[in-house]
């Protein structure tokens, strides 16, 4: 697959008066069954999901937000909660009015979707939980790198930080287009949002409540993610009613880039198989669509 700069340019847009969220809407020729809506991981921004929305707005309408704090999005508390940006997330699903969705968030944006589930249940069609976690637990590596980005990030050097976090999520020799974008995404925010974030996913903690979460689950995680450990995505697993956990061979922490055509087929299988059927058989045909090939 080609892994081009273009996954990382603007796309159509619009604002929503009432979530304060900036959002991009790409819908099919004819309604589809219901709706995708992607979240986007830390420092990044809808357009992140460029190699995503031309395989799913075929049959889906396809909402991608700028979680607040993040891209064109502002942010009304000084000091945001995955909370926060999940109500906004809902209150932007109430005005657009398309019903329950299928949820799909990466890291950061995987917890705001865990938290719509649990709180905002009736709009979760279906979960999807990408390289995210319930309650964030470094590995030593990533600890090592987490306190490298709050340094840099303290020192007011995005530009640094960029090329930091960018290093690690793209350290192929043949992705340096994409490291090289990645790292521009990241210098762009301002260093305070940047950091309320930050500070949002470490205070993130949802392991109690997801026996809560009654949606379709599929948890994936990229087998050579260095971000978010592995074991957090088997908890997520193991502790979501009927979850099932795909892991993508060869695939690092944004697994929507690296691995989007295997991505791709795998969130398409699970919401035609979601949407196809209702009940206790939807959620047999659901799980059933995603066992490991």
């Amino acid at each position: 697959m080609d892994l081009r700069l273009d996954v990382f340019q603007l796309m159509p847009s619009f604002d929503s008066s009432q979530s304060g969220l900036h959002y991009s809407v790409h819908a099919p020729p004819v309604g589809g069954p219901s709706d995708v809506v992607l979240l986007h991981g830390l420092g990044s921004c809808g357009e992140d999901w460029g190699l995503q929305i031309p395989d799913l707005s075929r049959n889906y309408r396809v909402i991608t937000p700028d979680l607040p704090g993040h891209g064109r999005s502002g942010v009304e508390s000084a000091s945001p909660t995955v909370l926060d940006m999940s109500r906004a997330v809902s209150e932007l699903l109430d005005e657009l009015g398309g019903g329950a969705a299928h949820i799909v968030g990466l890291s950061l944006g995987g917890a705001v979707a865990l938290q719509l589930a649990i709180d905002w249940p009736s709009q979760v069609r279906s979960l999807t939980a990408v390289n995210t976690f319930a309650r964030l637990r470094l590995s030593r590596r990533g600890l090592g790198r987490m306190v490298g980005r709050l340094i840099l990030l303290m020192t007011g050097q995005m530009d640094w930080l960029g090329d930091w976090v960018a290093g690690g999520l793209f350290p192929g020799e043949g992705q340096t287009a994409l490291r090289q974008a990645a790292a521009a995404r990241i210098a762009g925010n301002p260093w305070r949002a940047y950091l309320w974030a930050a500070l949002a996913v470490t205070r993130f903690d949802c392991r109690r409540r997801l026996g809560d979460i009654r949606a379709p689950t599929l948890v994936v995680a990229g087998e050579k993610d260095t971000t978010v450990p592995l074991r957090a995505k088997r908890e997520l697993a193991s502790r979501i009613p009927g979850a099932r956990l795909e892991i993508i061979p060869g695939s690092g922490h944004v697994t929507p880039v690296d691995a989007a055509g295997r991505f791709n087929a795998v969130l398409l299988r699970f919401f035609e198989a979601v949407d196809s059927s209702s009940g206790d058989v939807g959620l047999r045909k659901a799980r059933a669509a995603i066992r490991p090939e």
